[in-house]
């Protein structure tokens, strides 16, 4: 595989597991220098109590060909988000592309009405959700604007079509989701003359480490939970995603995306990059053309 992000210097904020993780390691797949940030580490566990860690991620990025550096860091805090911006421009002197993933919420209550959600809870989901992407891009973008051709990735839940037609299951969510998709429409118009390409993308149904665990499932086996729910056929592996912003940050005509609301299965037929059993599953086509209108499970033709 050519590098052609050698040279080049990431952060993936949220790079503990699911999207964030599938994103770093193959932006180092690309040869890219990332730097790794989330709460959980080897010796703390962020709220969400789950074993991933940053260091883990960081060495997945090493042994996919790049360099990967874990920085504990908690989003919410300005002044950790702006030293590690600062040790950044320190140890590398530029940086080239930047992936909001930042979520980190352990509960979302879902099919309950505002009135029926724990309040505390759910205004805690949109710190983590949306200030979080906030605080990030406002200490990074000064530093990633210096160096013309960079690339800001908002990653979400969804498409904006789709998201616009579809409730979410939860008012809190269905906010922070759309609240990030506004986000990267703010920033697509504040970056347009800055040679910086700003884009919203949306893995389909991810297989992170929470779902396989919620079906009692691994990677290997992941079929197995089909008999569980047959929808899942149509999902994807985090490196799917990842794939797709490193497709991303490698086209040098990566400007012809600003301001769009993408996804991975829309950019596989694009870029021609494949999932990791070699499909290029179609998850926001399938999800409207079969899943939510009632059809049986079926992915020939979406995968």
């Amino acid at each position: 595989m050519t590098k052609l992000l050698t040279g080049k210097v990431a952060l993936v904020a949220g790079g503990t597991r699911g999207a964030g993780r599938g994103t770093a390691i193959q932006l180092g797949a690309a040869g890219a220098t990332v730097y790794v940030t989330g709460r959980s580490t080897r010796v703390q566990r962020s709220e969400m109590n789950r074993p991933e860690t940053i260091e883990e991620t960081a060495e997945l990025v090493s042994a996919a060909g790049g360099v990967g550096i874990a920085v504990q860091v908690d989003h919410l805090v300005p002044d950790e988000v702006r030293e590690l911006i600062a040790r950044i421009e320190s140890e590398q002197g530029a940086l080239h592309v930047l992936v909001n993933d930042i979520w980190g919420t352990s509960q979302v209550e879902w099919n309950k009405t505002v009135w029926e959600s724990d309040l505390d809870a759910g205004l805690h989901t949109l710190r983590l959700a949306v200030e979080t992407h906030a605080i990030t891009s406002h200490f990074a973008l000064p530093l990633l604007i210096r160096n013309p051709g960079g690339l800001v990735v908002e990653m979400t839940d969804g498409t904006d079509e789709y998201n616009a037609a579809t409730y979410r299951n939860s008012l809190f969510y269905d906010l922070a989701k759309g609240a990030v998709s506004r986000m990267a429409f703010a920033l697509a118009h504040e970056l347009r003359s800055q040679d910086t390409t700003s884009v919203l993308l949306t893995p389909g149904w991810l297989r992170s480490e929470d779902m396989l665990d919620s079906f009692g499932v691994t990677e290997q086996n992941w079929r197995d939970a089909l008999t569980v729910e047959p929808h899942f056929a149509i999902s994807e592996s985090p490196a799917y995603v990842g794939r797709a912003v490193a497709a991303l940050a490698q086209d040098p005509e990566v400007s012809r995306w600003h301001g769009g609301s993408l996804s991975s299965g829309e950019l596989a037929k694009v870029y021609g990059f494949t999932d990791l059993d070699g499909s290029q599953p179609d998850a926001w086509r399938y999800l409207v053309e079969v899943q939510d209108v009632g059809k049986p499970a079926n992915t020939t033709g979406y995968r």
